[in-house]
């Protein structure tokens, strides 16, 4: 008996209803942060690539992150906190695909050396304007507003120092650069899920992070919602409930 294929829309509506169903399984879910705990003894979040460059993320998070990047089609993708770069040359590899702008990375430390590595990229190096500043200094809003100009079809990816009030600054300094349908992400807010040990040594950790940040900017701000159809699909994810959508 020929097995019947199915349509590429009954296909994606499997595929959205087994993420909702995934999503509601608790136990999994925990399974799941645990693994990542466990994991990220040995540096496991540290372990991915592109262009030869590290990236601080899970492979589930690069890969929402692209189809956002897909959907939304920003002119210009503003990065807080830069590490390692390979983020910015995964950026810069989308726009030379599907066309852009300019990436911004803003850090308050950036190498030389980092730099001389990145910019060995050529043309995905050309697309990448650095600011190497504080994230929440007038000066440095004021630089972004003048890369960037009249456009509100922008991606903003807050990933710098973790506490809940940088953050919380963070979040109400940037949202001006996001139109709406556009993305705001909220990085590492998996800080308040994991064990308080995890975050020793560290000025953040439970009840001080990015998800008590994210939390009380979504109470004051009306304009973003999470975007919980993608999020039901990252079982491995260092920004859970951080993928915001501008909805008006």
């Amino acid at each position: 008996m020929k097995k019947k294929m199915l349509g590429r829309q009954e296909f994606e509506e499997l595929r959205i209803k087994s993420a909702s169903d995934m999503a509601a399984r608790s136990e999994l879910r925990e399974q799941a942060l645990d693994l990542m705990y466990k994991a990220n003894h040995n540096m496991w979040i540290h372990q991915e690539n592109w262009m030869g460059e590290p990236i601080l993320n899970t492979a589930q998070d690069i890969m929402a992150m692209q189809e956002i990047i897909y959907r939304t089609r920003p002119k210009y993708i503003i990065e807080v906190g830069v590490a390692w770069a390979g983020m910015l040359l995964f950026y810069a590899t989308l726009m030379e695909i599907l066309g852009g702008e300019k990436i911004i990375a803003v850090d308050i430390y950036i190498p030389d050396e980092l730099k001389e590595r990145i910019n060995a990229h050529q043309r995905l190096a050309h697309r990448i304007e650095w600011i190497s500043a504080s994230s929440i200094e007038g000066e440095t809003i004021n630089k972004i507003k003048n890369i960037v100009g009249s456009s509100k079809e922008n991606l903003v990816v807050l990933d710098s120092h973790h506490t809940h009030n940088h953050v919380l600054t963070e979040l109400r300094l940037y949202e001006q650069f996001v139109g709406k349908n556009q993305y705001m992400i909220c990085g590492d807010t998996i800080v308040e899920d994991w064990p308080k040990e995890a975050t020793r040594d560290r000025e953040w950790g439970h009840g001080n992070n990015p998800k008590t940040a994210l939390h009380e900017f979504l109470k004051e701000n009306q304009c973003f919602e999470r975007d919980v159809q993608l999020e039901n699909k990252l079982l491995l994810s260092c920004h859970p409930e951080g993928y915001l959508r501008r909805v008006k």
